[in-house]
C-alpha cells in the first residue's frame, strides 16, 4: 500500500507540475497569442505572464507584431507597348489584428504575395517600358495602397513595397544600351558645337573691341593732328598779322612809301634777271616804261638817303 500511495503521489505531482506549466504562459515581448476556449476563440494574450485553464483553453495561433519583410517570387509583367519585363520585389508588412490574421484568412502571407504580384502586373499594364523604369515611386505607392485595403480584413497593415529588380529581355537591353550610346554622342557633338560657337563668338567679340580701340585710337589722333594744324594756322595768322601790322606801321611812318616802292623795284629787277638767265630766249618786259619808272623812283631814293 505504501508503495501504492507513493506512486499515486508522483503522479499527482507530475499533474499538479503539468497544470502549472499549462495554466501559466508567458508571451514574449511584440508577440500576440490567439486562446481557443473549447474550440472558439477566447482572448488574445498580450506579452507578459498570462494564465489560462487547462484543458479547456487551448493556444491555437501565436503571432509576431514585428515588421515581417516578405519577398514576393520574380514574375513577367506586359507594359503598355506590349514588352516582357521581370519584376522581382520585397513587401513590409504588420501584424495589427493577431484575432483577424489568425480567422480572417486561412493563409494571410499567400494571399498578400498573391494580391502583390496581380496588382503588380495591373500597374505596369498601364505604364510603357520607359516609364517603368523613371516612376518606380508610383508602382510602389500604387501596390501598396491595393494592398492595404484588402490586408486590412486579414488584420494585416502593409508598411511598403520595394522594387528590387526590374529586367527587360536583352534584345530591349541591347536596344536601350544602343539608345544610351546614341544619346551621349549626340550631347558629345552638342557640346563641342556649343564650344566651337563659344570660340567663334568669343573670336568676333575680340576682333570687334580691338576694331572699335583701334577706331578710337585712330580718331583721336586725327583729332591731335587737326588740333595741331589749326594752331599752327592760328600761329602763324598771328605772326602774319603781326608782320602785316609792323609794314603797315613802317610805310606809315616818313620815307616808308618810298622805302617799299624801292624794295618792290629791287624785287621786280631781280625776278626779271633770274628768268632771263634760265631761259635762252630773250624776254622784254611788255610794259617798259613801268620798270624805267620804277628805276626812277628807287633812284630818287638812294639820292634822297645820301
Amino acid at each position: 500500500m505504501e508503495f501504492s500511495f507513493g506512486n499515486v503521489t508522483f503522479i499527482l505531482f507530475i499533474l499538479a507540475l503539468v497544470f502549472v506549466f499549462k495554466t501559466i504562459n508567458v508571451v514574449p515581448q511584440q508577440h500576440a497569442w490567439v486562446v481557443e476556449r473549447l474550440g472558439k476563440y477566447h482572448a488574445t494574450l498580450g506579452p507578459g505572464l498570462n494564465i489560462v485553464v487547462p484543458f479547456v483553453d487551448r493556444i491555437a495561433y501565436k503571432h509576431v507584431l514585428k515588421e515581417i519583410p516578405l519577398d514576393v517570387p520574380p514574375q513577367v509583367c506586359i507594359t503598355k507597348d506590349n514588352t516582357q519585363l521581370q519584376v522581382d520585389g520585397i513587401l513590409y508588412f504588420q501584424i495589427t489584428d493577431p484575432m483577424r490574421a489568425s480567422y480572417g484568412s486561412s493563409n494571410y502571407i499567400a494571399a498578400i504575395t498573391q494580391l502583390a504580384q496581380t496588382t503588380l502586373r495591373s500597374v505596369i499594364g498601364r505604364m510603357e517600358l520607359d516609364k517603368t523604369f523613371e516612376e518606380r515611386d508610383h508602382i510602389n505607392t500604387a501596390i501598396v495602397n491595393a494592398i492595404d485595403e484588402s490586408a486590412a480584413n486579414w488584420g494585416v497593415k502593409v508598411l511598403r513595397y520595394e522594387i528590387k529588380d526590374l529586367t527587360p529581355p536583352k534584345e530591349i537591353l541591347h536596344a536601350m544600351q544602343a539608345q544610351i550610346t546614341a544619346e551621349r554622342e549626340k550631347r558629345a557633338l552638342i557640346a563641342a558645337s556649343e564650344g566651337r560657337k563659344q570660340e567663334q563668338i568669343n573670336i568676333a567679340s575680340g576682333e570687334r573691341e580691338a576694331s572699335i580701340a583701334r577706331s578710337e585710337g585712330e580718331k583721336q589722333a586725327a583729332i591731335n593732328r587737326a588740333e595741331g594744324q589749326a594752331a599752327a594756322i592760328v600761329a602763324l595768322a598771328d605772326a602774319t598779322a603781326a608782320a602785316l601790322r609792323e609794314v603797315g606801321a613802317a610805310i606809315q611812318s616818313p620815307g616808308g612809301a618810298d622805302a617799299v616802292n624801292l624794295k618792290v623795284a629791287e624785287q621786280y629787277v631781280g625776278a626779271f634777271a633770274n628768268l632771263a638767265k634760265t631761259n635762252n630766249s630773250i624776254i622784254i618786259p611788255a610794259n617798259l616804261g613801268e620798270m624805267s619808272g620804277l628805276i626812277a623812283t628807287a633812284m630818287q631814293v638812294v639820292k634822297a638817303q645820301k
